[in-house]
């Protein structure tokens, strides 16, 4: 019998069925117990909270839902300190949901994707309170906001030392390491990075930055609003990258190119390059899951990594936010400054990048060695100070251009998750040698 004036709840199905309170102390204790819980009398005193916030939110004839109900215990769970257990219930949500729909409705995930790797982002960002906007606006509120940056710094440079140790596995036989992933996903501090990671180990990394075997932009086609396609690997001398990769392992000395981005040219003066003993080419492209990119090298000699921006973050309606707009607002803001870009010209280029990532990278994910992780848990209200103030006038701009509605339908998701986010400007808790900064600038790298 419930003492509430709550008798009926509303299944996910829609049916309307008796409302149980036991039921919520069932599951509060089943979740502690997964974490080592023993009292369940403290489930009871939780089970009361849960009931307290639903007769404050359900005036009758109002009825509260599955999932509503399920909504409220997370939620009291983490704000009465049971972090353990709240990820406990929040995994058994996750699991049942699984069940229900199927995984590839259930994360944001693609199926290429090794689901273990995607599975555990989850359990890292649950673990770490920063699974969805409120909870990462929270952790602004709260203060910890900073605290989260060094976690996720380590998280990312965890992933780096993993994929380290197996490069030094097959140090007898791997000559190339190649980086792979779609734009902005993190290639060239990733690239970085593990240079510094294999030199404690005693081998130089050697970077053969493949944007530099761009064709001038006169040998480009344009589209009908006179757009250049850079996504595409024809894009790319592929029979002078072949060439120079075979020289090199040959030990020969190579004159790679230049590429201006801001004239659109390669430049007059080259760099040599020549492989030592004990040095190692690093190939940071993105398309160098190409196979055409570098078929002039057995497969025993290459060591393939790829880099996606994984992120498990959920927005006000509980959907997961996409990689792929994680990435376009990482490079607004980089092209903003970097390559004489404004955003808009970037939003109206993205359907190319979309278009390149889908039929030249996605399909050889299979054939890589090691999977990096490559976003940032804390970066989204950062890039809401930078761009958001752009967006209303995207949204309208696009609205009615049928031409357009690729870059309309994005602007207005990426509007409204933007919208939710809190602002963040104090970069100054931002360390000097992370992703980020590969992006807002202000890094220690060079690139």
């Amino acid at each position: 019998m419930n003492s509430s004036g709550i008798s009926k709840i509303v299944k996910r199905n829609g049916q309307v069925v008796s409302f149980d309170k036991e039921k919520i102390v069932s599951a509060i204790f089943n979740a502690a117990r997964e974490v080592g819980g023993k009292d369940r009398r403290i489930a009871e005193i939780l089970a009361d909270k849960v009931m307290h916030q639903l007769e404050i939110s359900k005036v009758p004839p109002m009825l509260p839902s599955v999932e509503e109900v399920q909504d409220i215990i997370e939620k009291e769970l983490i704000e009465e300190g049971h972090a353990k257990t709240a990820k406990a219930f929040i995994l058994f949500r996750y699991e049942h949901a699984k069940l229900r729909k199927g995984r590839e409705q259930l994360l944001a995930t693609s199926g290429n994707i090794p689901y273990k790797k995607i599975w555990q982002n989850l359990s890292w960002s649950l673990d770490h309170n920063c699974y969805s906007i409120s909870k990462i606006n929270e952790r602004i509120e709260n203060g910890s906001y900073p605290q989260l940056v060094l976690e996720a710094t380590e998280k990312y440079d965890a992933d780096i030392a993993a994929a380290v140790e197996k490069v030094i596995a097959r140090k007898d036989h791997v000559r190339i390491i190649i980086i792979a992933g779609p734009s902005s996903s993190g290639k060239t501090t990733t690239t970085i990075k593990l240079s510094e990671h294999l030199q404690k180990q005693g081998y130089e990394l050697i970077a053969m930055n493949l944007d530099n075997y761009f064709f001038d932009l006169s040998h480009h086609p344009r589209d009908e609003f006179g757009d250049y396609d850079f996504e595409t690997p024809q894009a790319l001398d592929l029979k002078l990258i072949n060439q120079h990769l075979s020289e090199l392992l040959a030990g020969k000395t190579i004159q790679m190119p230049r590429y201006n981005f801001k004239t659109g040219k390669r430049e007059a003066e080259t760099d040599s390059l020549k492989l030592e003993k004990n040095q190692l080419l690093l190939l940071d492209s993105l398309h160098g899951l190409y196979g055409p990119m570098t078929d002039s090298v057995p497969a025993e000699n290459k060591f393939k990594l790829y880099i996606e921006t994984l992120c498990q973050i959920k927005n006000q309606d509980g959907e997961f936010l996409r990689w792929t707009d994680v990435r376009l607002l990482r490079r607004m803001v980089r092209d903003s400054w970097h390559r004489s870009y404004n955003p808009k010209q970037t939003l109206e280029h993205w359907h190319y990048v979309r278009r390149s990532e889908i039929q030249h990278i996605i399909p050889f994910l299979g054939t890589v060695d090691h999977l990096i992780d490559g976003s940032l848990a804390y970066e989204l209200p950062i890039y809401k100070t930078h761009l958001f103030k752009y967006f209303p006038e995207f949204v309208e701009t696009y609205r009615d251009d049928p031409k357009r509605q690729d870059a309309y339908i994005r602007a207005r998701r990426v509007h409204d998750f933007l919208a939710a986010f809190h602002n963040w400007d104090d970069e100054s808790v931002i360390p000097k040698n992370v992703l980020i900064r590969e992006y807002i600038g202000g890094s220690i790298y060079k690139y």
